[in-house]
């Protein structure tokens, strides 16, 4: 089957490539969206393809070589659907996010499902909040309006009161990419957002889990070792051209469900939530012992004054292996902690092994997609063996 490159051109412009998205879910040949201006994705001149192959979407490429994960007409209905079904119904939708990564293509998609036109958010000077304030004052009063974020955004606009107002008049934004700190989602349901934080890939559409809870059709299932499997109607197909690849990530049980093995480890809380502890390929061990960066990002975010955004990486360390090292976006205001004084804070928060030994400021995140940290980028800003 072949498959069509579509660049999808960032900001209000976006909505341009409604009629072939919708063509390609009509069965009108399969398309592979990508950022207008940015490398086109490659794709093999010849590879098997499921009849309703409908969209391809570039992985972020984060262990290894970028892969393409062929996603099925059918399985993008059920995705959308079961997204409104959990939001209250259909409604129009705010894109904020580039559409060449399956988030923010699947706020167009959702729009095609409900049959509403999406309002793009003017991106040409970056994401900010008065651009943001704008598209939402351009949406269509006879519809309930929904938008998705990445946790870098909503940071953002909590801190400009005329977005959180318009915020609040949203019926529901969905926050995923990365994780959500807790002490944020409070933050915007104290301001009067409706939060729902989403968990899933793009070899399940996007978010599958929302709230800790699979949409309906999805399911989630955990190892002995805690990695996360996923499957249910909005699984991809396979990889594009590599049913190697395909066949170490996808399997197949005896009653022929079939299940994508992520990367991530999580647990089940006493309500049947999952909880993502994080990738498995990101614990740090320090002296021996693992240590979870998510623990440690929500404790420096919740109890070290000024932190706006905080990542954890392991760097080398020659007496610990590795070292706990923390990475954070001060407010404007902040002053400036020593590492004694954030491991004073944080002590009475985390075991003694999972204390940073290593801190560093910057005024942002490195990132590798929407609102993705890049470890590596980050590791890179920690000075070597100190």
């Amino acid at each position: 089957m072949d498959v069509e490159p579509l660049p999808v051109p960032a900001g209000e412009e976006a909505v341009a490539v409604l009629p072939r998205l919708r063509r390609a879910l009509a069965g009108g040949g399969a398309v592979a969206p990508y950022v207008a201006g940015s490398q086109p994705p490659q794709l093999p001149a010849r590879a098997a393809a499921a009849d309703d192959l409908a969209v391809v979407v570039g992985t972020s490429g984060s262990t290894g070589a970028p892969k393409l994960a062929m996603l099925g007409a059918s399985a993008l209905g059920a995705s959308a659907r079961a997204t409104h079904e959990r939001l209250g119904g259909p409604g129009q939708w705010l894109l904020t996010l580039p559409a060449g990564h399956v988030a923010g293509l699947q706020v167009l998609l959702r729009g095609l499902d409900a049959d509403t036109e999406p309002v793009a958010t003017d991106l040409s000077a970056g994401f900010i909040p008065g651009a943001f304030v704008a598209a939402v004052r351009r949406m269509d009063p006879r519809h309930r309006h929904y938008t998705s974020l990445v946790p870098t955004q909503l940071v953002r606009l909590l801190a400009d009161p005329a977005a959180t107002h318009a915020l609040t008049t949203l019926h529901g934004v969905l926050v995923g990419g990365a994780a959500t700190p807790p002490v944020l989602r409070r933050r915007a349901e104290a301001a009067g957002v409706r939060v729902l934080t989403t968990y899933g890939m793009s070899e399940t559409c996007g978010g599958c889990v929302y709230d800790g809870t699979a949409l309906r059709g999805a399911e989630v299932r955990l190892d002995d070792d805690g990695r996360i499997r996923l499957g249910g109607a909005t699984l991809a197909h396979g990889y594009l051209g590599r049913p190697d690849l395909t066949f170490r990530a996808f399997e197949v049980d005896p009653d022929g469900s079939r299940w994508y093995r992520t990367d991530d480890a999580g647990h089940l809380d006493d309500d049947g939530r999952l909880h993502v502890d994080g990738r498995l390929d990101d614990l740090v061990t320090t002296g021996g012992l693992k240590v979870a960066p998510r623990v440690v990002e929500e404790a420096a975010l919740e109890h070290v004054p000024g932190v706006l955004e905080a990542v954890v990486v392991g760097t080398p360390d020659p007496e610990w292996g590795q070292a706990v090292s923390l990475l954070v976006v001060p407010a404007p205001d902040a002053r400036p902690l020593s590492l004694a004084e954030v491991r004073d804070l944080l002590r009475p928060h985390l075991p003694a092994h999972a204390l940073p030994r290593r801190v560093t400021a910057a005024g942002a995140v490195p990132l590798r997609g929407p609102g993705k940290p890049d470890r590596a980028a980050v590791a890179a800003l920690f000075p070597v063996g100190g």
